[in-house]
């Protein structure tokens, strides 16, 4: 079968290029939109004239590239390993990703039942540091799991750190988790995450662009970090120094006009100092995932309101409060004096003395009134009196 052969050879150029072209290539991506696959493949495989935009040096590597691909056999490949390939036009193929222009991918291999495009309409991004804290790791499986229960998709990059306990925090909860590979998804990286991601497949998927089998370099860890950004309706950040690649996610982000979120950590750990610096610029500052779903989810998925303990003062009148305010705390003092602090009148202060007083915040003497040794200490831990 060749590469001209309708929608089959649409297919077959693309698995073509995606060995051929690496992941974000604008320039690839340009040839693609304006000469279309099947030209460009036939340019490639004769290795005639370079397709503009190319040195004669890179033109040759491509070219040599082309001569090493067998895209039926990594077509059968992916399907020994239950792999699909999905391509723009494609029923499953994910709209958001044509955002990214030229550098869209491809196409992307898929490995694990669910449709990419439904899951992506509603997923969010939750990146960070591969050597994190304990402090981000808890973080970030909490947080995950508390989008999977409220019906949201957890979208990470499968490596150890923040990204790891952002998936087993969303497994744990039962909810759903991609895994976007910066290798093969028919090869999982890194090895020791071998058993993590073969349980997402089962359970939910895993997503790259690069054929089955070929391998991770450190340029396509960046790459790879576009298309989460992409796929998501908004990327939070858990622990990053100045240099953390998931910065490059959260990059991608703004550029696409996707939401950006930074957890903040501790102001001495380097490992948070990459959030903070987003949080000063235009990221937004989230502590659960009660706060992030406000930002990314529907009209009307607003964050609890929430507000200190109610104290045993705040439930009196404000007349009576104002009274109550009016008492010094270490001496009586006469109704008279209460009333000019209040202020009210001395009758009224009385009254609400006595008030106090059945109630256990003062005690009279003399001609005096003093706060409870309760009350005072009331007013130290935000308890009432007894």
């Amino acid at each position: 079968m060749s590469a001209d052969d309708g929608p089959a050879g649409e297919l077959l150029g693309r698995v073509f290029l995606t060995r051929v072209i690496e992941p974000g290539d604008d320039i690839g991506g340009r040839w693609v939109r304006e000469f279309g696959v099947r030209e460009v493949v036939r340019r490639l495989r004769g290795g005639g004239v370079a397709l503009p935009g190319v040195s004669e040096v890179r033109w040759t590597g491509l070219v040599a590239r082309a001569r090493q691909a067998e895209p039926e056999r990594d077509l059968e490949m992916a399907e020994g390993a239950g792999v699909r390939f999905v391509r723009p036009g494609d029923a499953e193929w994910p709209g958001q990703l044509d955002d990214l222009g030229d550098a869209r991918p491809l196409g992307l291999w898929v490995r694990g039942r669910p449709s990419l495009r439904v899951w992506a309409l509603r997923s969010v991004a939750v990146v960070g540091a591969r050597a994190c804290t304990g402090y981000g790791a808890h973080v970030a499986a909490t947080l995950a799991a508390g989008l999977a229960e409220r019906g949201w998709v957890v979208v990470s990059g499968g490596a150890y750190g923040v990204d790891g306990a952002a998936h087993r925090g969303a497994l744990a909860a039962r909810g759903a988790t991609v895994a976007v590979l910066a290798c093969g998804v028919d090869r999982p990286y890194p090895r020791g995450h071998a058993a993590l991601i073969d349980r997402i497949a089962g359970q939910g998927l895993v997503v790259g662009e690069l054929p089955p089998g070929d391998h991770p370099t450190p340029s396509r860890f960046i790459l790879r970090n576009r298309v989460i950004a992409a796929l998501t309706r908004g990327t939070v950040v858990v622990e990053a120094a100045h240099r953390s690649g998931s910065l490059s996610t959260a990059r991608a982000a703004q550029r696409l006009g996707r939401f950006t979120m930074g957890m903040p950590g501790p102001v001495t750990s380097a490992l948070s100092a990459g959030v903070h610096e987003l949080l000063r610029g235009e990221a937004a500052l989230v502590t659960d995932a009660a706060e992030v779903v406000e930002l990314v989810g529907d009209m009307g998925e607003l964050t609890p309101v929430r507000r200190g303990p109610v104290l045993p003062r705040d439930l009196l009148e404000p007349a009576v409060r104002a009274v109550l305010a009016a008492l010094p705390g270490d001496r009586p003092a006469t109704a008279a004096d209460i009333a000019l602090g209040a202020p009210t009148t001395r009758d009224e202060a009385i009254a609400r003395l006595y008030e106090l007083q059945a109630l256990g915040y003062v005690e009279r003497h003399g001609d005096g009134w003093k706060l409870t040794r309760q009350a005072v200490m009331s007013v130290r831990t935000g308890r009432g009196p007894r």
